[in-house]
């Protein structure tokens, strides 16, 4: 199971600060840089004394201040303000802007504080840069304890409205988004909007019952391993024969859930406090850049060739809920098949035991519960984007990488015709070992690909589609060098660090592993170091970028290991510090910052309704442009303004287009209407209808009939021969592999890039 905040693995060897930027510190034994190793060490000389005056309020509770809060506020403040790549002032604007992400770590959900805390810790508001320099962090012990308070009296509560039957004739709603909720003035109020949240979970926990009795003989799909069968069949037998009884059922697990959680919660970690306050100061430089404490930072070891023991999801905070940001190609979830990216997790399940709920569940802990033992079962109680409740049990795996690598195929429109068949690599990684030269049987990406492109040149094949949908990124060095399979030489990516300091990155091979027609496919899970190769082949003009508008991720964070600085704390762990150091840049001088890159023909996205990409973060790094690296546009005979005109002609013609769109608008509709009904017969009835509707949309793409004939090329990833002792996973890697190709062929995404390549080699 990764972590859910992953060093963005693009941009050269960083310092990660100068020596000056630690003069403030304690003595430090050396800082570290994930992409440099140990960096410099110094012996400088203690801080100055504080000079902000913080006024307190003494009608609120504090929490004794943790020891190490003073070291943390010190380095906060020094790395801001000279490493950061805005060097922003941390003065009264930037509290003032930092104060709201600090209220929204206490309460996003607005179901424990009241109007009046709020109004007595804004009191607070412009006075958290005076703390921070005067490292005295006042207002983070302030709402910390009154968090904690506020805690036992909504846990009693909780108890209490659980306790006794709903009255589900009652014609009550409840308003599901937080941030269109404001702060209730009165316990009795919230009283009411936690009954309203209640029903509205027991009725869900009523829905999935009749679901899984609905299903109880089908198999959706590829049936169940042994082990997840032997879940759904416990879960069948628990279910009681009566509505009643179900619904007391719903009401005892919940009570038992949320009794668990406010038990847990109250043990909370001594640097908590510090981190959410360090973290909403960081929030307003921008999303990436975050302190974690010690209990995190076990989880901040994912290697990008690494192994992984677990499901294989990138998870992230999304309000009180923990969000499954992507899957690991070949890790057990991507095998499963059911977990998907925008999927929030409601409750995980050992093998054998009862659900545990996990909303506002640090995420070091819910990591830390899905992470398992090879072959063990974890069951995850997720809602889906359109609001359906499902169970999906995971059979626990190691993530090896084989399934990670690029892939290659031919594709032919026409079985048997005379028609051009074209080149297909799937790349869903730029993978390979940061600085070291690849070993005899280890795989690179730029290797890999070179491989593939020189096996359909052999082949003859003049046109080529890089597929890097799903990409999240990797090393800058790969992107760079991938460009340059396509290109003579010249500049691919430039980046600009905190200094203002302009680095170019250029391929200066003059080799081109592929001379044809190339169409370059992106979504809007492409990120990072894809948006690098996406961005530099459409500014050379040497490919057209089709699909959707990618992540918008143009940023590069640097990470310092705060232990190195520990030697005044007694050997008490600080924990590491991940800090925005550089932004790049396209050839073009703009960044893909924010914006991404935006395709150059548009085609309907699948997971519109998902809310991802940079811009949905707060407070992300503006746009911006340096001046532009000077390069030469490759030659060609097509013309951009055509191929968008035909490929918008076909796609406003396609059927499946027309399904997808229709599915989406539907989900995106529902996904708007955030006042939900309580009333029993109200909400069983809307619940039915959007199933229906939902289930009538559904373009149900993999059940097409094949677009096109798939045949395999090269070297397809196969588990290394340590693995043979496993047999049963390599025929599941096999099978799976073997599935990629049977979607494939069903991809109306991927048959529209090919028409669009055949319109290219039309001459004009």
């Amino acid at each position: 199971m990764s972590a859910h905040r992953r060093l963005s693995r693009i941009g050269s060897p960083l310092s990660i600060f100068a020596l000056a930027a630690l003069a403030a510190l304690a003595p430090v034994a050396g800082c570290s840089s994930a992409h440099s190793g140990s960096g410099p060490t110094s012996t400088s000389a203690s801080a100055p004394p504080p000079v902000a005056v913080v006024h307190h309020d003494d009608s609120l509770p504090e929490l004794a201040p943790d020891p190490r809060e003073k070291t943390l506020a010190e380095a906060a403040s020094v790395l801001l303000s000279e490493q950061h790549v805005l060097k922003k002032k941390i003065d009264d604007t930037l509290s003032r802007e930092a104060f709201p992400k600090f209220i929204d770590q206490l309460d996003s959900a607005k179901l424990l504080l009241l109007s009046s805390h709020i109004s007595d810790l804004s009191l607070y508001a412009d006075q958290m840069d005076d703390e921070l320099e005067a490292r005295d962090l006042v207002l983070a012990r302030k709402g910390a304890a009154l968090v904690a308070a506020r805690r036992k009296v909504v846990a009693a509560m909780v108890a209490d409205l659980l306790s006794k039957p709903f009255d589900f004739k009652a014609d009550e709603s409840i308003e599901t988004d937080p941030e269109k909720r404001e702060f209730c003035k009165t316990d009795d109020a919230l009283r009411d909007r936690w009954r309203a949240v209640l029903k509205l979970q027991v009725l869900e926990r009523l829905q999935q019952m009749d679901d899984l009795l609905a299903a109880k003989d089908k198999t959706d799909g590829e049936p169940l391993d042994a082990a997840a069968q032997k879940v759904k069949d416990k879960a069948l037998a628990d279910i009681p024969a009566t509505i009643d009884a179900r619904e007391a059922k719903a009401r005892k697990e919940l009570a038992t859930r949320f009794e668990t959680r406010f038990i847990r919660l109250e043990k909370s970690e001594p640097l908590e406090p510090a981190e959410v306050f360090i973290n909403a100061i960081n929030a307003a430089y921008d999303p990436h850049t975050q302190y974690m404490a010690p209990s995190e930072k076990a989880n901040f070891d994912i290697a990008i060739s690494g192994t992984l023991q677990g499901i294989g999801a990138v998870l992230g905070e999304q309000d009180h809920y923990i969000a499954v940001q992507e899957l690991v190609p070949g890790g057990a979830s991507w095998q499963q098949g059911k977990l998907e990216a925008g999927d929030l997790i409601l409750a995980v399940a050992q093998e054998g035991q009862e659900p545990t709920d996990v909303n506002d569940m640090p995420i070091d802990q819910v990591v830390e519960m899905i992470r398992g033992k090879k072959g063990t079962v974890v069951t995850l109680t997720v809602k889906k984007p359109e609001g359906r409740i499902e169970v999906i049990p995971i059979t626990r795996d190691i993530i090896k990488v084989e399934a990670t690598f690029a892939r290659g195929a031919i594709l032919n429109a026409d079985k048997g015709s005379k028609a051009d068949p074209v080149g297909y690599v799937y790349l869903p990684g730029f993978y390979g070992e940061l600085g070291q030269k690849p070993q005899p049987g280890e795989h690179n990406a730029t290797d890999d690909v070179r491989a593939l492109l020189s096996a359909m040149q052999k082949k003859n094949v003049k046109n080529v589609i890089i597929d890097l949908r799903g990409n999240g990124g990797g090393l800058l060095a790969a992107a760079r060098d991938i460009s340059g399979l396509f290109i003579e030489t010249g500049p691919v990516v430039q980046t600009r660090d905190s200094a203002g300091e302009i680095e170019v990155l250029a391929d200066k091979d003059p080799s081109v592993a592929f001379s044809g027609n190339v169409v370059v496919m992106v979504d809007r899970f492409s990120a990072s170091a894809a948006e690098i190769l996406s961005g530099a082949l459409q500014d050379y003009e040497r490919a057209v970028v089709v699909g959707t508008t990618t992540h918008g991720k143009g940023t590069v964070q640097a990470v310092i290991d705060l232990d190195r600085l520990k030697s005044t704390q007694g050997g008490d762990p600080l924990g590491i510090f991940k800090i925005t150091t550089q932004q790049y840049y396209r050839v073009s001088g703009g960044s893909t910052q924010l914006k991404g890159v935006v395709p150059d023909i548009a085609l309907p996205d699948p997971a519109s309704f998902v809310e991802s990409g940079e811009r949905t973060l707060f407070h992300p790094i503006p746009w911006n442009t340096i001046p532009a690296a000077p390069f030469k546009t490759w030659k060609h005979d097509w013309a951009l303004s055509d191929l968008q005109a035909k490929s918008r002609a076909r796609t406003e013609k396609s059927a499946l287009f027309t399904k997808v769109l229709a599915y989406d608008d539907l989900v995106a509709a529902k996904r708007k209407k955030t006042l939900d009904s309580v009333e029993g017969d109200k909400w069983k009835k809307e619940h039915d209808a959007d199933k229906a509707a939902l289930d009538a949309a559904d373009p149900k793409l993999t059940k097409q009939p094949a677009l096109f004939d798939v045949t395999p090329i090269g070297e397809q990833p196969a588990p290394p021969p340590s693995d043979h002792s496993d047999p049963e996973r390599d025929k599941a890697v096999k099978k799976k592999l073997d599935a990629w190709k049977d979607d494939l062929a069903r991809d109306p995404w991927v048959q529209e890039s090919m028409f669009v390549l055949k319109d290219m080699a039309t001459k004009k």
